[in-house]
């Protein structure tokens, strides 16, 4: 086993978890969420240093689709395509282009 730094300053949990039955982030549009996020990171440029990521369920459905931001510890609920311009300019503050 190894043990490594983490290679991304920052990493975006999108949670894209599917219920058979109930409320779920998945039938609230989070998969076109996770890809607008991602593909707007990588326009920038920034997928090295900014990894989006699909998540599974964060036990906060009735509050979803959910977005998480490590190291930050932000935590977006009821995301809709309106906030992912405040989400990736939250996301990009900090990070150190090389």
């Amino acid at each position: 086993m190894e043990c490594n730094n983490v290679p991304f300053q920052k990493i975006v949990f999108v949670c894209l978890n599917e219920r058979e039955s109930g409320v779920c982030c998945a039938n609230h549009d989070a998969e076109n969420i996770h890809a607008r996020l991602k593909a707007a990171i990588k326009q920038r440029g920034w997928d090295t240093l900014v990894r989006v990521s699909r998540a599974g369920c964060m036990n906060r459905c009735m509050l979803g689709p959910n977005v998480m931001v490590f190291p930050d510890n932000r935590w977006y609920s009821g995301v809709t395509d309106e906030d992912i311009a405040t989400i990736l300019d939250d996301i990009t503050k900090g990070v150190v282009v090389p």
